[in-house]
């Protein structure tokens, strides 16, 4: 298989009628769901497309996914580009991507040329309705290869800069094929969506449907905010399936949900992101006794997930979960300060992964791609591409990996991963900010932003709302007089840490 329309078109081959995805509003059976995709491509055809980027600009809905496997079949690959990002972050991702043309909805026209974009749009009704070009899709298809990209998604960078994961055809084949094969996925699940399409657990979602023929239900965002509703609208679609973050259980957890109402259809729960609480997991595993739970971990570099780990329930509550065993044809190990794997149960190293499931790099940012995918520094006889997550880990007895933290100032949350570096940059931007730092809580799970400077905490907070999403603004802001330093000069964290602890006991 070379790319992943064989597989929608096999799948819409088979269940012609049955439906492939549902938003809440709107559904299309897996035939409707393959024509308009074909009409859009269709309508993005010209020359010149074929290995380039197109951005959609549109919410998290049916019509969405058209936009996407058109593009595919237009040559190019997709990236979703949130419209409810500021604009200064739009300008940054359209910036890296260079592209000359938009797939929209209407209503967010104005917002993406307020960002200076001034290339082609196309609507996305008007594309639904183009003609069909079969014989120009056919002749790209035919120069198709498994190497060529699939999509993009933006992740926080440390420079400031958001960085364009860039991730292929193959990649998406041989993930989905052993993650559909290990959890048991098949045409009878119906999948909760639960990310959003910027986000590189909605790949799961989406490539789990096309590959079995479940159905795909897009859950409106919302929903989060109202544990009711969304327990009503699990049960009203019967949802079998969610690959959720963790904060997204926990807010269920949290506000008590499962007292109003279980979601009994759901048999698996498989959630990633950030480190799942002992006590929301029991509350979910209580609340669904019959289901199967896993951790899962990797960074979206490595398309998805790397490891895999099964709840047992015997596992200890004041320990973290295990992230577990590599999926097949993955190989994860784990480097030392001098680059030696570290086998030794016990102690600890960098994660590092190796396979056909890594990302092709970041678009146009050769320098941070060359610093993440390397040469296996123990592997000096032919070339081996691994990728360095930056996260510490270490091998428990009995094989299993167990995720330690990160090696420098990145972080999880609310599933989403954020360069603190980026924050600290924004900040520091804002007038009378002289210095600024960022350091996560993880026990209080706390984003706190530390400042020297004669600003207020409500101007700060005014000036970078208009420049980060919302997962990114820090809880809480903390003036200081100034920065204390370590012995080599750098700002002493533990000891900014310690005076916030302090400051709240007063």
């Amino acid at each position: 298989m070379k790319s992943v329309l064989e597989q929608l078109e096999r799948t819409a081959a088979r269940f012609a009628d049955k439906t492939a995805v549902d938003d809440g509003e709107v559904s299309y059976s897996w035939q409707e769901l393959l024509e308009l995709s074909k009409r859009v491509g269709s309508a993005l055809t010209k020359p010149g497309r074929e290995g380039k980027p197109v951005a959609v600009v549109m919410d998290k809905r049916a019509d969405t996914l058209a936009a996407f496997f058109g593009i595919v079949y237009a040559g190019g690959f997709y990236v979703l580009v949130n419209p409810e990002y500021p604009n200064v972050r739009i300008e940054k991702i359209l910036e890296t991507l260079q592209t000359d043309t938009v797939v929209l909805d209407p209503k967010y026209e104005d917002k993406i040329r307020a960002c200076g974009y001034a290339g082609e749009v196309l609507e996305i009704d008007a594309a639904k309705a183009h003609e069909l070009r079969e014989d120009v899709l056919s002749d790209i298809r035919a120069r198709a290869m498994d190497q060529d990209i699939l999509y993009g998604i933006f992740t926080s960078g440390s420079t400031g800069v958001p960085k364009g994961v860039i991730v292929s055809h193959r990649a998406v084949i041989d993930f989905i094929g052993y993650f559909t094969e290990l959890f048991g996925f098949s045409e009878e699940d119906v999948i909760g969506n639960q990310a959003p399409l910027d986000f590189d657990v909605s790949v799961k979602d989406i490539y789990s449907s096309i590959f079995t023929g479940a159905k795909l239900v897009l859950i409106p965002k919302h929903m989060f905010s109202m544990p009711p509703a969304l327990l009503d609208f699990l049960c009203e679609k019967r949802v079998t399936s969610l690959t959720w973050a963790v904060s997204a259980l926990c807010i269920v957890t949290t506000l008590r949900g499962f007292e109003y109402r279980i979601p009994s259809d759901v048999k698996r729960v498989l959630f990633s992101g950030e480190v799942m609480p002992y006590k929301h997991l029991q509350a979910w595993r209580e609340a669904l006794p019959g289901a199967e739970f896993v951790n899962l971990y990797g960074p979206t570099e490595i398309t998805c997930n790397c490891t895999y780990y099964r709840v047992r329930g015997d596992e200890a509550p004041d320990t973290a979960l295990p992230v577990g065993r590599a999926f097949p044809n993955r190989r994860v190990f784990l480097l030392d300060e001098e680059d030696h794997e570290v086998t030794k149960p016990g102690e600890s190293g960098e994660i590092c992964v190796a396979g056909n499931s890594l990302a092709a790099g970041y678009y146009n940012n050769a320098e941070e791609t060359e610093k993440s995918f390397v040469q296996n520094p123990g592997n000096r006889s032919y070339p081996e591409r691994i990728y360095r997550t930056g996260d510490n880990g270490y091998w428990r007895k009995d094989g299993a990996l167990c995720f330690l933290g990160r090696r420098d100032f990145q972080i999880k949350r609310m599933g989403h991963r954020i360069e603190l570096e980026e924050i600290q940059l924004t900040i520091e931007k804002a007038e009378g900010v002289a210095r600024a730092c960022c350091i996560y809580g993880e026990a209080e799970n706390k984003l706190v932003a530390f400042y020297a400077g004669t600003a207020d905490k409500k101007t700060i907070r005014r000036d970078i709302k208009e420049q980060m999403p919302g997962f990114m603004m820090p809880d809480k802001f903390f003036r200081v007089e100034e920065m204390p330093l370590t012995k080599n000069g750098k700002i002493d964290r533990t000891a900014l840490w310690s005076r916030y602890k302090e400051e709240k006991k007063r």
